[in-house]
């Protein structure tokens, strides 16, 4: 695989990040008993819509957990926007800048959609003056103005996910995480909702873990690939996408035609180029340690 190693600083300027970021992780290691779910990660983030992408257990929501300040970390060094999240007045303050969204969310099914957004806003101090307009905005912004006075209980699987991202976004955040935000959403609801995170990261820092690649390809601005709690590769949507070019010129030279790689030429370019990294690392880790985390190179 012909992927180059660049310096995070050459990577920023070409996805537009900025070089310090509003999420810094350096060291980042987490434990789930005795198994390592990060392994001394580090990354930086700046404004734009970032997407997490790697298989079942690879680490994302664990990373997602750790930025949204809800687990600590075992080791390593987390900064949000500034604030070093292992000292607790500044974590306070980090809080109230953060929207997140989890895979599962808990409410009362008794409480409307207004209530709910509500009750979040009051939650990350949103002035009490501005609540009722905050809450109104978020909830127009994913398209739930209708039934914004309907029980939560009363809604379907999908509308429930929605109203998750409203109150996500309810404080205006500076970093916005998310975890499987698509999930429950209908083809027409998750058109609507890349376009909102598109415009959400004209200004935030916009993290979005995924198994839908063609989300990442299609809203983000650049890609992180997590793999055994590591850092595997970081680039962009096209890069990575070039990465499945690099592969299929490669298997054409070799002339290999088997059923791994025509499973391989399957799909979009970007969840090509995915799995081609994903299967470059893992062939690397099985004859040597595990590589260093690679960047992609724009073609």
């Amino acid at each position: 695989m012909n992927a180059t190693h660049e310096s995070t600083d050459t990577m920023t300027a070409k996805t537009g990040t900025a070089k310090t970021g509003t999420v810094h992780v350096s060291g980042l290691t987490v434990r789930h008993r005795r198994t390592v779910a990060l392994d001394g990660i580090d990354l930086d983030l700046g404004p734009g819509v970032h997407g997490l992408l790697g298989p079942n257990g690879a680490g994302k929501t664990s990373l997602i957990r750790v930025l949204a300040t809800v687990s600590r970390p075992a080791a390593g060094r987390v900064t949000l926007l500034g604030h070093e999240c292992t000292v607790h007045p500044e974590l306070t303050a980090a809080r109230r800048r953060i929207g997140y969204l989890p895979q599962d969310f808990g409410y009362y099914p008794g409480f409307t959609v207004r209530d709910f957004v509500a009750y979040v806003a009051w939650l990350k101090q949103v002035p009490g003056d501005a609540a009722g307009a905050a809450v109104e905005r978020a909830v127009a912004r994913v398209g739930l103005t209708d039934r914004i006075d309907a029980k939560l209980k009363t809604l379907s699987g999908g509308t429930v996910r929605r109203a998750g991202l409203a109150q996500a976004i309810v404080n205006d955040p500076d970093v916005l995480l998310l975890d499987e935000p698509t999930a429950g959403l209908d083809p027409e609801q998750r058109v609507a909702f890349r376009e909102l995170v598109r415009e959400l990261g004209e200004e935030a820092t916009v993290l979005v873990s995924t198994h839908l690649v063609e989300d990442v390809a299609v809203a983000c601005t650049g890609v992180t690939l997590l793999e055994g709690g590591r850092v595997v590769y970081r680039g962009t949507p096209e890069s990575l996408a070039a990465e499945a070019e690099t592969e299929a010129e490669a298997e054409a030279g070799r002339a290999v035609t088997t059923a791994a790689v025509a499973g391989a030429l399957s799909g979009g370019p970007v969840e090509r180029g995915y799995l081609a990294v994903l299967r470059d690392h893992r062939a690397a880790a099985s004859v040597t340690a595990p590589p260093a985390s690679r960047t992609g190179a724009h073609r």
